[in-house]
């Protein structure tokens, strides 16, 4: 074998290899700034002491993996990421949950392995991609948070992209509280 074969075989075996790597294709790894799942990032090693927390609330969030575009019922994939916001100065928001639903209420996947802390002004962006299409037109995600007091209430959201021939759009959809 020649060096130009060599170099080529070496090449396509590095690529190769790459390609083999979840993260080196998952969105939220490629686009945070460490190059680290935000998610994971985030996770506490250390519990979190509950009784000093008295804010407590249960969110859920419209998501849609794709929307109908005609009478022909012929749908759209759509990208979508969710945004919690910390909208305080000084205090930590904690996220106990992140669990996303299909349309018929099922659950797909818990995203959290331990809660997660987002400081002050904090947020987390999580994209679930087009290629996802478990959800359907109907999924969602269900979103614990707790907080020390009443004043650390997040902002809670989806965006939604997607195009059709030529065209693209966007929408996005906000948190609700889950009454209790």
């Amino acid at each position: 074998m020649n060096k130009f074969h060599v170099s080529v075989l070496l090449v396509t075996t590095i690529f190769m290899l790459i390609g083999c790597d979840p993260s080196a294709t998952n969105p939220n790894v490629v686009f945070s700034e460490h190059k680290q799942d935000p998610i994971e990032e985030l996770e506490m090693t250390a519990d979190v002491d509950h009784s000093r927390l008295s804010y407590k609330e249960t969110f859920y969030v419209p998501i849609y993996s794709d929307i109908y575009i005609d009478k022909e019922n012929r749908t759209v994939l759509l990208s979508a990421t969710l945004s919690v916001r910390n909208t305080t100065l000084k205090k930590s928001l904690y996220v106990n949950k992140i669990d996303y639903y299909d349309t018929d209420g099922t659950l797909i996947k818990s995203y959290l392995n331990a809660p997660l802390e987002l400081p002050a002004m904090g947020t987390l962006n999580y994209i679930v991609e087009k290629e996802e299409t478990k959800g359907g037109s109907g999924a969602n995600f269900i979103i614990e948070v707790e907080g020390m007091d009443e004043t650390v209430k997040p902002v809670i959201e989806a965006v939604m992209l997607g195009n059709f021939s030529n065209k693209a759009f966007a929408f996005s959809t906000e948190g609700t509280p889950v009454a209790r």
